[in-house]
């Protein structure tokens, strides 16, 4: 048995899945028999039917006597659809391997306990550092009560993003452009700050034909509810959903004005500066989301950094410098000592064309 590509090949469906599954992790599961692949999916779009019924619903009666490779324990609850581990002892599984445990504490070892006590043959363990990886969102909400939060930044070289009379379009070329579209497909939504906004007027959705079946959320940090009811994001509020986050003081006129066009206002408290966006992550969690794309603007950014709430960088440079004169990808946020700085730990580089993308993710 090969099991190691077996459970590449889930690992592989279960990252196609990232940004379609939420609130549910994106599982792959590959079923195997005497060598074959007589199955394999990943969760559906929205969360449900989960990705081990749809393979059993593939491999048929094949299932019986076969292997199961899922890169996320089954569930043993009852939610809106039924225990996946039902499902597996139903159709006559031999032996299931699974290469992390689920944190939720209504699973959380429970799944494994249950497929071995129906006789199961259970291994877990294999992959597991990939499989974390790949659903770090789900086990961030879960754990830790806020959405993993990816900032992408697109500057020159010396860190601008526009020039001093606020023109930024485009900095970065074609391919790094495309990647970026790429990068909202793999997230459940996409946020950027009100100035942002009000200056470009963004649409925020993820335009590769084909790429997504689930529109990313578009996500507004609006402390004042200054966001107009003209703007691109809400003028399609319908199509695609738009949340504001506001603080709890705005205006009640505003937010009906809002809610009316097709946006959901969500209310927090006032931070320092703007929400607070502790509460504004633990918000959009308990809405499901499991993965946040910060596109801008430089206050956001800053104020996100200063509360320690960034996971992951992308960071897109083109090969130009703009001076001192610019707009900085992050404002000011008070480092007075190099020790106080927040540090990442590169993991990939990648050329685009003329400029590159460089991963890079908090240091532990």
């Amino acid at each position: 048995m090969d099991d190691l590509s077996h459970m590449r090949a889930a690992l592989a469906l279960a990252r196609r899945g990232l940004g379609n599954a939420w609130p549910n992790p994106s599982v792959g599961c590959v079923i195997v028999r005497d060598g074959r692949v007589v199955g394999r999916a990943v969760t559906a779009p929205g969360g449900r039917p989960h990705a081990e019924p749809l393979a059993l619903a593939m491999a048929g009666e094949a299932a019986r006597g076969a292997t199961a490779y899922v890169t996320l324990e089954p569930c043993c609850h009852h939610g809106r659809t039924p225990p996946c581990t039902d499902a597996l002892i139903a159709a006559g599984l031999a032996r299931v391997v699974i290469a992390t445990r689920d944190p939720d504490p209504r699973v959380n070892g429970a799944g494994i306990v249950r497929l071995r006590a129906a006789g199961i043959v259970v291994e877990e363990g294999l992959l597991a550092s990939e499989a974390e990886d790949i659903n770090a969102g789900f086990f961030s909400r879960v754990r830790r009560g806020r959405p993993l939060v990816t900032l992408k930044l697109a500057s020159t070289l010396d860190g601008r993003i526009a020039t001093h009379s606020g023109e930024s379009r485009w900095i970065t070329g074609e391919p790094a452009r495309r990647m970026a579209h790429a990068l909202r497909g793999r997230h459940d939504a996409v946020m950027v700050g009100v100035g942002t906004v009000l200056t470009d007027d963004p649409d925020l959705t993820c335009r590769l034909p084909g790429y997504k079946p689930v529109s990313p959320v578009r996500v507004v940090a609006d402390s004042h509810l200054r966001t107009r009811l003209t703007c691109r994001l809400i003028a399609s509020a319908a199509q695609a959903p738009t949340w504001l986050v506001a603080r709890d003081t705005a205006s009640p006129e505003r937010r009906r004005a809002l809610e009316a066009a097709g946006a959901g206002v969500i209310t927090v408290a006032a931070g320092t500066i703007g929400i607070n966006l502790e509460a504004a992550m633990a918000a959009l969690a308990d809405r499901g989301i499991t993965r946040v794309l910060v596109e801008g603007g430089a206050q956001l950014a800053a104020a996100l950094l200063r509360a320690d709430l960034v996971d992951r960088i992308a960071w897109f440079h083109a090969p130009t410098v703009m001076g001192g004169d610019g707009w900085p990808a992050a404002q000011a946020f008070g480092t007075d000592r190099l020790a106080a700085m927040p540090r990442f730990v590169r993991t990939s580089a990648t050329e685009l064309g003329e400029d590159m993308l460089t991963e890079l993710r908090r240091a532990a």
